[in-house]
């Protein structure tokens, strides 16, 4: 019956607030494409660099000599955590509206810049890489960070309606909960984000660097 009801709420409050999703994902998908076009204006020199260190990495996945699927699981969820407790927690102040979208937008251009730079330097190697070190982990990232993003945007606004345009007299209290409830079950799924990153993307990324290295 609990499933049942949260299924229901996530449907009706995805349904309820379907222009702001529609908002935030193009912010996102802009942060993408902006990300990707960004790897275009760094210089030739730039570009070596960063690709040297690159092949250093890849270097050290073809010879499993990452560090510890362990302490890579732990970086990786703690960040992705730190990452949505901030835009958690400007959502409910009444200033942190702008910074939010700012956050989401950030995290859309890192995804797009190293998806255009494996792509620009490596061609469709690149892109077969990308998508088994940044995809897996992302399938579940990304929806909890435009999820996430979504609701602190709305609780802002509902905010500065009824503090400074005195529009609103809905509870809050009701929407306060069910916000606290949606960071808990974001953590839940960035630990299992992290798990992926961890223990299954190093392993594929190793099998796709030792075919192409053939």
């Amino acid at each position: 019956m609990k499933k049942k009801t949260a299924a229901k709420f996530a449907v009706k409050h995805v349904t309820d607030h379907s222009s702001l999703y529609l908002f935030i994902t193009v912010l996102f998908l802009m942060g993408v494409i902006f990300g990707a076009i960004l790897v275009n204006s760094l210089s030739f020199t730039q570009k070596e660099d960063l690709f040297y260190y690159l092949s250093q990495f890849f270097g050290q996945v073809s010879e499993n000599n990452m560090a510890s699927s362990q302490d890579m699981f732990v970086q990786s969820a703690a960040h992705n955590i730190k990452y949505i407790a901030v835009i958690w927690i400007l959502g409910i102040s009444v200033i942190g509206l702008p910074v939010i979208l700012i956050l989401l937008f950030l995290k859309g251009v890192v995804v797009g810049f190293t998806v255009g730079f494996l792509v620009n330097q490596m061609g469709w190697s690149g892109f077969l890489l990308s998508f088994v070190s940044i995809l897996p982990q992302n399938i579940l990232i990304v929806p909890v960070f435009i999820v996430i993003a979504a609701m602190a945007v709305s609780l802002s606004i509902k905010m500065i309606r009824r503090i400074f345009l005195k529009q609103s007299r809905e509870p809050l209290k009701p929407f306060v909960y069910r916000y606290l409830y949606s960071f808990i079950t974001a953590v839940i799924f960035l630990v299992a984000a992290g798990a992926v990153e961890a223990y299954l993307s190093p392993p594929l990324m190793k099998s796709v660097v030792s075919l192409l290295s053939k």
